[in-house]
């Protein structure tokens, strides 16, 4: 347990979505003393969602390109960190980067949970670590486990995630969404997560006629851009947000929304870890297991069971006519919406 002032450097070097998930272990620390001292220590990508945190001390950058670090930029940042002289130090990745940076920083006491028994770097590495065979499947549960199991830190509060926008973006973000109140966010890093964009547009008509406004967006790369030309084609006066939006600027319009509809993907963990009123479209087992057990039922719609293996134990490729996602009808999205976000009668 902790009985004074402890100094905590995190380490996170996962995907960008996944990053969200460890605020609630960081909130437990903060809870467990309110003495103690948060750092973070992240990817430059991750930053902005860390950087308007109160309770936290202070994010630490480490430059990087195509995931790739820049080492004459590191080491004087790890120098730094060095001088620090942590406590207590906690890799929520546990890979390889994460073990090396845990090794060089050299906090008194460094732990991780890792996938197999520990290797020699991890060995070295890390003064504790824990099987994630052992732990539970959803990110959240996880990382609140690896501080229960190793340092008797209790989640005495939720599993609520939480981050933060930049304030002085609120004005720029308000022009740019407009008076649009509901965003969709129709893209995933994998194809087989998203929702067919024919049901998106059969759910878009069932909304804009129940009166309510809708944005869409997706990621910048090319492959989901097409997917809002390929929306925009059914309708020429679809609004979607541009293309270019780094994620400060990005993180402050989802902060003006009212509610996202998204499939599982970042921007979905983004706006609940901002507080925002979230639908998510799961239809893969991976998100199902991990990423759905923080959202409440009615911030869900799940996909039926996959239709190449009879259960909701979806195939690492899809060899369906039907992908799973086209199980969530339209209709289902609209409903709940109606719910989640009812329109005030004039």
């Amino acid at each position: 347990m902790i009985q004074k002032k402890t100094k905590f450097l995190a380490i996170q070097f996962k995907y960008l979505g996944d990053a969200v998930f460890i605020t609630p272990a960081l909130l437990a620390i903060k809870n467990a003393s309110p003495e103690n001292e948060i750092h973070l220590l992240l990817p430059s990508e991750v930053a902005p969602l860390f950087s308007h945190l109160p309770w936290v001390k202070k994010v630490w950058i480490l430059p990087r390109k195509r995931s790739r670090a820049n080492l004459l930029k590191t080491l004087p940042i790890i120098k730094q960190l060095r001088l620090e002289k942590f406590d207590r130090s906690v890799d929520f990745g546990g890979n390889d980067r994460g073990a090396i940076l845990s090794l060089m920083i050299g906090a008194k006491d460094r732990i991780a949970s890792i996938e197999q028994s520990p290797t020699f770097l991890q060995k070295i590495a890390y003064t504790k670590t824990e099987k994630i065979i052992k732990m539970p499947a959803s990110w959240v549960k996880r990382h609140l486990q690896l501080l229960e199991s190793a340092w008797g830190i209790n989640n005495k509060g939720s599993e609520q995630t939480e981050i933060a926008s930049d304030p002085s973006l609120k004005d720029t973000a308000q022009s740019i969404l407009e008076k649009h109140t509901v965003i969709c966010h129709i893209g995933t890093s994998q194809e087989k997560k998203e929702w067919p964009i024919k049901k998106w547009y059969e759910f878009y008509q069932l909304a804009t006629k129940a009166g309510y406004s809708i944005a869409f967006t997706a990621g910048p790369n090319e492959r989901e851009q097409l997917l809002i030309k390929a929306l925009k084609q059914l309708d020429e006066n679809i609004f979607s947000l541009p293309s270019n939006l780094d994620l400060s600027l990005f993180l402050a319009i989802l902060n003006q929304a009212e509610l996202l509809i998204s499939g599982d993907t970042g921007p979905l963990h983004f706006a609940a870890g901002l507080g925002k009123k979230v639908i998510g479209l799961f239809g893969v087992e991976d998100g199902v297991r991990h990423y759905a057990p923080i959202y409440a039922k009615n911030e869900t719609i799940i996909a039926k069971p996959c239709t190449c293996t009879g259960e909701l134990v979806h195939a690492s490729v899809c060899k369906s006519l039907s992908p799973c996602m086209n199980s969530i009808s339209a209709e289902q999205v609209f409903e709940l919406l109606k719910e989640r976000y009812p329109l005030k009668e004039s």
